[in-house]
């Protein structure tokens, strides 16, 4: 008779000690692979995302470490650990950038606004693609291999907020994916103008990719491009939403600068970025609107900070332009800070804020290093001067009414704000010795001026003289009774009438 021994009922179990090799190199990898996308990442997107496209390429590729680490650590753990050790990573590796956005989080309303719009974008786009992904994996190899407790009250739950993250991340790549786009100029049939234009183009101003948006009725009226405030400010909503009838009679080029809105990739370096290199591409906008349009000259406007730049251009190159128009004209910066300071301390004194006139006598008057500063000298504005703007085409809420427009995609706004502070932290520094007083006695083009009747006497007082001694073969000024600082977006109608009757016949 022949015995047969009986087969093992299984695999023999490892040793313990193989057990822990195998876990403790599989921690040990999810760790370099989530340093290693931080340090990817702080080196290529220190600012975050800039663009649609990396901010797609930043969820997914999270997405796929954070699935990795759920696979290799089996454990719910790594939801924590993926993260929190590419934060780290991503914080060291864009050390050397600098600016509000990336530097250390501040408590004051411009520094919540600068960890929202900088770090809070990398989580949206980074740390929570991570964490989820890392409950994905976790949860498939708990599932293989049985290890779910069971019950389906916990089932379901289970798969109910499986599907909630995956909703969760499929809307977030929707929104973000969401194209810009501007729509195209119509007549009463709803067909496109002929000979209209409408776009929005990218072009290469300086060796740079900068945003320039151009809209017309008709190609051959007259251009304009139009140079908005900051540094750093962005102003294509506000240009759709309360100009579309000055595009009737111009063909209007709203250029976002570099380092705001749409130009916002364009920013870095930042030590290259200069007054000089600004009045440069200004320039060569122009230069690219004379030639693509076969015109000698456009006419060039300003608001705020872009009158500074514009008047800088017109001064260097007269022969390109046919006007310049300055709307809420600066003059001198640091005048006009000094002044918002003292106003503003006095108001602070009277008004019984003791905390903000003691932080305010701390600091001293400008100029400052910091941009921080600047919030606690300049923020109280609207307060400290007051006036109704209910019967305003843009309400109390100035440029912040005008970022929901197509013409920004989701990134796009949320550069906005992450623009105006880097850029303006970057170049207000520079423009603090400008004084269009002293610099710009003349201009060799007509010159037309809308101010608002309300506007701050730190803005309005440095520009009553430097008018009063501006020479120019044309000198006009009109002043919009309901208006501040941003009179064209407050009084849109005044301004387009004041456009068409006094500037138009001079713009051929």
């Amino acid at each position: 008779m022949t015995t047969t021994s009986a087969a093992p009922s299984g695999t023999p179990s490892p040793p313990p000690h193989r057990v822990a090799s195998v876990l403790r190199h599989r921690w040990v990898a999810t760790i370099g692979l989530a340093a290693l996308w931080g340090v990817v990442a702080g080196v290529l997107t220190p600012r975050t995302p800039q663009t649609t496209a990396a901010a797609l390429v930043s969820i997914l590729v999270s997405l796929a470490v954070g699935v990795a680490a759920g696979l290799l650590t089996r454990s719910r753990w790594a939801m924590l650990l993926a993260p929190v050790v590419f934060a780290i990573a991503f914080e060291l590796a864009r050390m050397p950038v600098g600016g509000p956005t990336v530097d250390a989080p501040h408590l004051s309303t411009y520094g919540v606004f600068a960890l929202v719009v900088g770090r809070g974008l990398h989580a949206a786009l980074s740390l929570l693609p991570m964490a989820l992904g890392s409950a994905w994996g976790a949860f498939a190899v708990a599932r293989r291999s049985g290890q779910l407790p069971g019950g389906r009250v916990r089932g379901a739950l289970r798969w109910t907020a499986l599907t909630a993250s995956v909703v969760v991340m499929a809307a977030i790549m929707l929104a973000v994916a969401r194209p810009a786009s501007t729509a195209p100029i119509t007549g009463a049939d709803g067909a496109a103008v002929p000979g209209s234009v409408a776009e929005l183009a990218s072009i290469d101003v300086n060796g740079r990719e900068l945003g320039l948006m151009i809209r017309g009725h008709d190609i051959d009226n007259p251009v304009l491009l139009f140079l908005a405030g900051g540094p750093g400010g962005s102003e294509l909503g506000a240009m759709r939403n309360h100009l579309p009838p000055l595009e009737e009679d111009f063909t209007v080029a709203t250029l976002d600068q570099r380092g705001t809105g749409t130009s916002y990739p364009a920013l870095d370096p930042t030590d290259t970025y200069t007054l000089e290199s600004a009045v440069d591409d200004t320039i060569a906008t122009t230069n690219y609107l004379r030639e693509r349009f076969a015109t000698d000259r456009i006419v060039l406007v300003g608001q705020s900070w872009g009158t500074i730049l514009g008047v800088l251009a017109v001064q260097r190159q007269p022969a390109l332009y046919s006007a310049f128009v300055g709307v809420g004209q600066m003059v001198s910066p640091v005048e006009t800070d000094r002044l918002f300071y003292a106003d503003t301390l006095a108001w602070a004194r009277t008004q019984g804020q003791t905390g903000l006139a003691t932080e305010l006598a701390a600091i001293g008057p400008p100029p400052y290093a910091s941009m921080l500063d600047y919030e606690t000298a300049l923020s109280s504005e609207h307060e400290v001067y007051p006036y109704d703007h209910s019967g305003n085409s843009e309400g109390e809420g100035g440029f912040s009414e005008n970022f929901l427009v197509p013409e920004y995609t989701l990134v796009d706004q949320v550069h906005l704000l992450a623009g105006f502070m880097d850029t303006f932290g970057t170049l207000y520094p520079q423009i603090q010795g400008v004084d269009l007083r002293s610099d710009v006695p003349r201009l060799d083009v007509p010159v037309f001026f809308a101010q608002g009747a309300h506007e701050a006497p730190g803005r309005s007082e440095p520009f009553g003289q430097w008018f009063a001694q501006l020479t120019a073969p044309t000198k006009e000024l009109v002043v919009l009774d309901r208006s501040g600082h941003r009179p064209l977006f407050e009084q849109p109608d005044e301004f387009v009438a004041f456009m068409a009757t006094r500037v138009h016949p001079v713009a051929r």
